[in-house]
């Protein structure tokens, strides 16, 4: 029978990836998006000829009905999903001093809750006698703690907590882990000269890429006695208080 993935996020960059990487190895795949229409419909064309079905799912995650409707349209549509991956995110800066309401809320919304609810959804939609797994996109700066980005910093944070948490309520049907990536793609904030300075400086010298991480989740899919981990995938910048955060 072939295994269906709902990937959050999974229109574009490390989403679009990972969605690419799971159609070669002959999983159905749904797409969700928020605003990246063409994008989710360009890839789901694409990934429809490998053979393997894939669709699209629009949902705004940061609203909190939205993601117990977006598990019920993949659902309905495409039957029981055997693996979610939590992508979905929002990244902007913010400091201690000039935290806001806003900034906060959307973080947490979309970072944490959605995450959060999807588990529980996901859950309650995988049938008694089949496993499922969950694999949160979280980063490596929740091993390595800066005073810059408090908003998403804390959302994140709170998200690798929670895969741990997750990871003890539901086990053993359910095994629930992390990938935690630094430097991979340039932000929408980063020239490319900055993007190459941040990635040299992590102690590898060098930026990880999308195929890495694809390959950490098909590991952690085949290590079936691995739960509540997370592999950082940052060029080592998780254990260097020289990394610097060139996201200006």
């Amino acid at each position: 029978m072939t295994k269906t993935v709902l990937i959050t996020g999974g229109a574009k960059r490390i989403g679009k990836a990972i969605a690419l990487d799971f159609a070669e190895k002959k999983w159905n795949v749904a797409i969700h998006y928020n605003k990246s229409t063409d994008e989710a419909e360009d890839l789901a064309k694409k990934i429809n000829k490998k053979g393997v079905s894939a669709l699209v799912f629009q949902a705004d995650l940061s609203i909190g009905d939205q993601s117990e409707e977006l598990m019920k349209n993949v659902v309905s549509k495409m039957g029981n999903i055997n693996c979610l991956i939590n992508n979905a995110s929002i990244f902007e800066r913010d400091e201690v001093k000039d935290v806001n309401l806003e900034l906060w809320d959307n973080h947490i919304n979309s970072n944490l809750r959605a995450p959060v609810l999807l588990t529980k959804y996901f859950d309650k939609q995988l049938p008694k006698n089949f496993d499922g797994n969950i694999i949160n996109i979280v980063d490596q700066r929740v091993w390595n703690l800066t005073p810059h980005f408090i908003s998403y910093t804390l959302s994140k944070t709170g998200l690798w907590n929670f895969t741990q948490i997750s990871a003890l309520a539901l086990a053993p049907r359910i095994r629930v882990n992390a990938v935690g990536p630094g430097p991979i793609l340039p932000s929408s904030r980063q020239s490319l000269e900055e993007f190459k300075k941040q990635s040299m400086s992590t102690p590898m010298g060098k930026a990880s890429t999308v195929e890495e991480i694809s390959k950490a989740i098909q590991f952690i899919l085949s290590a079936e006695g691995m739960t509540g981990q997370m592999i950082a995938l940052d060029g080592g910048a998780h254990l260097s208080w020289k990394y610097q955060d060139f996201t200006e």
